[in-house]
Order: C-alpha cells, then structure tokens, then sequence
C-alpha cells in the first residue's frame, strides 16, 4: 500500500531535528530504507520550500513534494487525495495532524498517526538488522568453515 505523508510532522517522531539544515534530505533517506525493506511508495510532503527549488523530486520509490511559501503541505495533501478520487482507499495517510487524518478519512484512506508510523520505521529497521546479523559470519565462523572444507578436502 502507497503512503501520503506529512514529512514535517513526522520528522521529530524519528527521532530527527526540525531545526537542522538536512532534516528533509534525512528524512527522505530514511523512507527510501523503508521503502527498499518493506517494498512500499511513498510521497512525501513538505512545506516551507524557498524559491527557486525543485517543487517535485524523485529519489527511488520515494517522489518529494515541496510546496511552495504561500501555501502548506496540509493542503497539497488535500488536493492530492482529491485527485486520487476512489483509488484513495488503496493509500495510507501519514500525519498526526487532524486536518490532514480527516481528510484521508473523507476518502476513505487508511490514516496512521506519525509515532504509528515513525514504530513500522523503526520495526522494519531493526528486523533488516536482524536479518542481516544473522547473514553475516564472524571471522572465527569463517575460519571454522574453511577448516572444515579443508579437511574435507584433503
């Protein structure tokens, strides 16, 4: 299921900073590893964009929409459900902001606060850590095999 989210309200849910000069680029590169672990789309919307910027950016499965002074990502969002019409039901909404969950709701998307989703981040995160733990061998497990492949061998 594709997701909508509100990037400035789920930047602090993730342990990020608002206030630091990447916080959008650090964002996005932590939905681009969920979006590899977890196969997922997603747009994300910002607001606050300075003239001048790209107001649409693709970065894997993860499309960047930052949205013009004058106007708001809430509204963006709006709009985009809108257009979506009945596909809208097949997408998740991601905010913990009442605006934006009511409109998801208004078209019947499946709506998850920013900690709910900030929580799928981090499990997706942490079972990629597992699984790759378990995948990887200590030096001495390497040694072990190919000691044991020798005297095979020989």
């Amino acid at each position: 299921m594709p997701y909508i989210i509100d990037g400035h309200n789920l930047i602090p849910k993730l342990g990020l900073h608002l206030d630091s000069f990447d916080d959008e680029e650090a964002l996005i590169a932590r939905l681009q590893e969920f979006c590899r672990l977890r196969r997922a789309q997603v747009e994300v919307y910002f607001d606050g964009a300075p003239p001048g910027q790209l107001s649409t950016r693709k970065a894997g499965a993860v499309t960047a929409h930052f949205v013009r002074l004058g106007s708001s990502a809430d509204a963006a969002i709006e709009v985009r459900l809108r257009r979506l019409g009945k596909q809208a039901r097949n997408w998740t909404v991601v905010s913990s902001d009442g605006r934006v969950q009511a409109a998801g709701r208004a078209v019947h998307a499946e709506v998850l606060s920013s900690e709910e989703f900030a929580h799928q981040v981090s499990t997706a995160a942490q079972q990629a850590g597992i699984a790759k733990q378990e995948k990887d061998l200590s030096p001495e497990e390497v040694d072990e095999w190919l000691s044991l492949f020798k005297t095979r061998k020989g």
